[in-house]
């Protein structure tokens, strides 16, 4: 298994970059699924009288999006073991957060990823990920195959309709 991850992964690799569009929807529901009600996340006017010009997002939405950046590089059966974030410059409404990566180390099946997330303003997000990646049998990192299923189009479901009979979307039976 550790000689997969090690053959599939080396250090310098860099990871695909990531653009996450910095919505007030973003922002308010990421605080709220993470049970942060600080006003600076929801509330312009409050954030605005504590010299914020708008609602930024919290730390715990940011930790997140950097650990499903990673996750969706691995694949779905890789495991977070260590996420080492620190914040600079916040993340407002109207921003595009642009996620980077490089693979630092790779040691058995456990990979060392350093991530930066950037803003209009500078460096949002700034760290280190270790994630476990269970040994694939290909050498192309899962987000390259995940891209290439993804142009074959399956064939529609079929589903019964109200007399009994299989219809395809867009046709009947």
């Amino acid at each position: 298994m550790s000689g997969d991850t090690e053959s599939a992964y080396k250090a310098s690799d860099a990871l695909p970059p990531l653009e996450i569009e910095i919505t007030r929807t973003l922002i308010v529901a990421g605080a709220i699924a993470s049970r942060d009600y600080q006003d600076v996340h929801h509330d312009v006017e409050l954030a605005r009288e504590k010299g914020s010009p708008d609602i930024f997002m919290n730390i715990l939405t940011t930790n997140g999006l950097v650990g499903r950046y990673v996750t969706d590089h691995f694949g779905p059966a890789s495991v977070l073991r260590a996420v080492a974030i620190r914040l600079g410059a916040p993340n407002h409404p109207g921003d595009t957060m642009v996620m980077t990566g490089s693979i630092e180390k790779v040691e058995g099946d456990t990979v060392t990823v350093r991530v930066l997330g950037t803003n209009k303003i500078g460096q949002h997000v700034m760290g280190t990920v270790t994630v476990t990646v269970p040994g694939p049998t290909t050498t192309a990192p899962p987000s390259a195959l995940i891209a290439a299923s993804s142009r074959s189009t399956p064939a529609a479901p079929s589903s019964p309709s109200a007399s009994g009979k299989a219809q395809t979307e867009g046709g009947a039976s």
